[in-house]
């Protein structure tokens, strides 16, 4: 008669291989960890890199903005730096926007420590109104 031969995973198989992980992984720890290091710096910096990409700026300014607003924080600090094409054509406006543009921001730094529902109410808040001051500044480019 032939004999059954066990197959899955039973209790006295999983005493050897505690017995073998016991005897291999101290061999193992000291090279795989040098490896696993590098392969989490690489991801982090891929990381970083595709977050930066999202938010339209470089990998170095990546620290500058974090949290639930980055993405407007970006927009606002990047808005306000287009600002410098108008300033000697358009300084009146040019004052008014930046004053707004710093009440934005305040507004974005203010929700990080919302409710989820209130934040995300400001949040539209300021992109609707980036928004329309993003219009207007393409209208006095002579854009639109």
């Amino acid at each position: 008669m032939a004999r059954k031969v066990k197959t899955g995973f039973t209790p006295s198989r999983a005493k050897s291989l505690v017995g073998v992980a016991k005897v291999v992984a101290p061999a193992l720890i000291p090279v795989l960890a040098p490896v696993l290091a590098r392969g989490a710096g690489v991801l982090s910096e891929q990381y970083d890199r595709y977050r930066a990409r999202r938010l339209g700026i470089d990998v170095k300014d990546i620290g500058r903005y974090s949290g639930y607003g980055a993405r407007l924080h970006a927009r606002i600090v990047g808005f306000s730096e287009s600002l410098e094409t108008l300033r000697t054509s358009d300084s009146d406006w040019v004052s008014k926007t930046e004053a707004r543009l710093t009440q934005l921001l305040a507004a974005v730094r203010a929700s990080e420590r919302m409710p989820a529902a209130r934040r995300k109410a400001a949040h539209r808040a300021v992109g609707t109104d980036l928004e329309m001051l993003e219009q207007e500044l393409l209208r006095r480019l002579n854009v639109r």
